[in-house]
């Protein structure tokens, strides 16, 4: 009867008096609770019976104990106590603080801990055994350290000590409990928080046995790869421009082909060599004869250079260029002087500008534009770069000098105008190129294109000249066009401006100025229709992308070309076409079949009525 004696029984009547009886006291002191657990602690040195289970008895459970104390009564710090090995089993005990023989320490912060469980569960369970009562009676470390730790009382227990005279009259005699089950794996106990495992349960429930199913193993992904013997196909090809359908080259074979390319890639080069040895002879050629001739010149066309038009003979002269030292009187009397300019008028317009430039009045816009556009004018030659260029600080100011003038019309700087000055500026000196530049940017198919958003009609009417003109002249390119939508301001407009000073090399480009001044508008057209009749063989490209780069000068396998080769990629965009004087003028030679300035005066009359 002693052995449940830690609960009280009381009576009804009692829990509802008003004053609690004198001899009734709570003590709450760790010494306290270790009396009353060792005058109530069941000795039992006999193994229960199998059969027995705990039942309940006026509301109190008769049952051994699940719970695990962590708490230490003696040291009051809430550290838990850590025995250093398992004891033997012990009579539980609804407030005893010892750890049931069926609960397993387990360490949650190593992993060889957790693989030992499953191993153990997965073990089939040995016979159980009874404890015996010498196993029970010995001492052993772990029974003293159980001693100073227990579980957290509750209020009911605080409150309500157990009473030995009261507590056992109305509790039936204790029924023999069920044995624990054995002890799955032993371990010293750590200071890591315990979990307790029932062995019986989860080998039943969580964990499969040996007898049902073995541990499983990791599964092997794949197969295991076969290494072939002797060479492989990669290692045996090595062309990687061989077509898919042809069986691969052999190494013997392979070499002998990239030998035949290397080759061949040196012919062809020792060959483009030899053309630009035998252009570049034929040009100094021509300069030769054209500086031998200037004889010519001074005596029958310095005097008075009309006289050209009257005679074919001389006009054919003409036409093969004008000789270097003549070039910039030719040049001044053949644009004139339709604006009546005097030769203070640069002066007064630089003076202009830079009273504009001291009092930050000068468009900020218009300067930039002016920079940029000088940055990319014949950067070959190198004499307009801004730090090293002789030619900058002048050309910069021919160009403010161009904008103050063109201010009194409402119009500013537009781009392509840093390459007529340049090219003025390289034959002639600044004073007389300025007066040159402004009559020639007057004449009417060039103040259009440089007349801003208020000449637009008059630039799309110089655009359907044209296309008229290539309609009629080469069809094939033109319905080429058409086909792609491809209109002539997506290229017209480039050309124009700078006076094909971005696209031909500068040979060609002086030439083709000697010729403009003498022939006027007309020929731009000509000299643009003769580009695009050297560019014929490579205009008939099936992506209209292409065809855009081509005539923009970006076709990247033509530069690739020319960078194997060796040319020089800073000069005119299409001399790696190809295009260059001689080829040009070739072309522009065979038009003289077809092309009649009587066309070009029609074609004016029907769209520019009003010029």
């Amino acid at each position: 009867m002693d052995a449940l004696h830690h609960i009280s029984a009381f009576d009804f009547d009692d829990a509802f008096e008003d004053t609690d009886p004198s001899d009734f006291a709570s003590h709450f002191s760790p010494d306290a609770i270790r009396e009353d657990i060792a005058q109530h602690m069941p000795a039992i040195q006999t193994a229960w019976a199998e059969d027995a289970y705990p039942a309940h008895s006026n509301g109190v459970f008769e049952g051994q104990n699940l719970s695990v104390s962590t708490l230490d009564i003696d040291g009051g710090n809430g550290q838990a106590s850590s025995p250093a090995s398992p004891s033997p089993p012990q009579t539980p005990h609804l407030l005893s603080p010892e750890l049931p023989d069926h609960f397993s320490q387990i360490s949650l912060d190593n992993g060889n801990d957790i693989e030992e469980l499953v191993s153990a569960l997965s073990a089939p369970l040995e016979d159980e055994t009874s404890v015996t009562a010498a196993e029970t009676t010995q001492p052993s470390p772990l029974d003293e350290q159980y001693e100073r730790s227990i579980t957290p009382l509750s209020a009911s227990f605080s409150e309500y000590p157990p009473n030995s005279a009261q507590s056992t009259q109305s509790l039936p005699p204790p029924q023999p409990p069920v044995p624990y089950p054995e002890l799955v794996m032993p371990r010293p106990l750590s200071a890591t928080p315990v979990v307790p495992v029932l062995a019986t349960a989860a080998s039943s429930n969580s964990l499969p046995s040996s007898s049902s199913a073995p541990p499983s193993q990791p599964k092997q992904k794949g197969h295991r790869p076969t290494r072939s013997i002797g060479p492989s196909t990669f290692e045996k090809v090595r062309s990687k421009t061989r077509p898919v359908f042809l069986p691969p080259k052999t190494r013997k074979e392979d070499d002998k082909h990239m030998a035949d390319w290397q080759s061949m890639m040196k012919t062809s080069r020792a060959i483009a060599e030899k053309k630009r040895k035998a252009l570049q002879e034929r040009r100094l050629a021509r300069e030769k004869s054209i500086e031998e001739s200037i004889h010519i010149w001074e005596k029958e066309i310095v005097p008075d250079w009309r006289v050209v038009h009257r005679n074919p003979a001389l006009r054919k002269l003409w036409w093969k260029g004008i000789p270097t030292k003549l070039r910039a009187f030719m040049w001044e009397r053949a644009v004139g002087n339709s604006l009546s300019l005097s030769k203070d008028h640069y002066r007064i317009c630089l003076a202009r500008a830079r009273k504009a430039l001291n009092s930050n009045l000068f468009p900020q816009a218009s300067l930039d534009a002016i920079e940029e556009d000088i940055s990319t004018t014949l950067p070959s030659l190198h004499i307009f770069h801004h730090e090293t260029g002789p030619l900058y600080e002048e050309l910069k100011e021919m160009l403010y000098a161009w904008v103050v003038a063109r201010s009194d019309e409402g119009l500013g700087y537009a781009s392509g105008a840093a390459r007529i000055a340049a090219m003025l500026l390289l034959n002639m000196p600044v004073q007389q190129g300025f007066v040159a530049m402004r009559n020639l940017m007057d004449r009417h198919c060039m103040r259009s294109f440089y007349g801003g958003e208020g000449a637009h009609e008059d630039v799309e009417a110089y655009y359907r000249i044209f296309d008229t003109l290539l309609a009629d002249g080469m069809p094939k390119i033109y319905f080429n066009f058409k086909q792609h939508q491809i209109l002539p301001s997506a290229y017209l407009n480039d050309w124009l401006l700078p006076l094909f000073l971005d696209h031909l090399p500068f040979e060609a480009c002086a030439r083709i100025w000697d010729v403009l001044l003498l022939e006027g508008d007309s020929f731009l057209y000509r000299a643009a229709l003769g580009i695009l009749g050297v560019l014929e063989p490579r205009l008939f490209f099936p992506d209209r992308n292409e065809l855009m780069q081509l005539l923009k000068g970006e076709n990247k396998a033509a530069l690739e070309v020319a960078r194997r080769e060796g040319q020089p990629l800073d000069v005119g965009k299409y001399e790696v076409y190809g295009v260059n004087e001689e080829t040009l003028w070739e072309r522009i030679d065979q038009m003289e079949e077809w092309w009649k300035e009587s066309t070009w005066t029609r074609l004016l009359q029907r769209e520019l009525p009003d010029m």
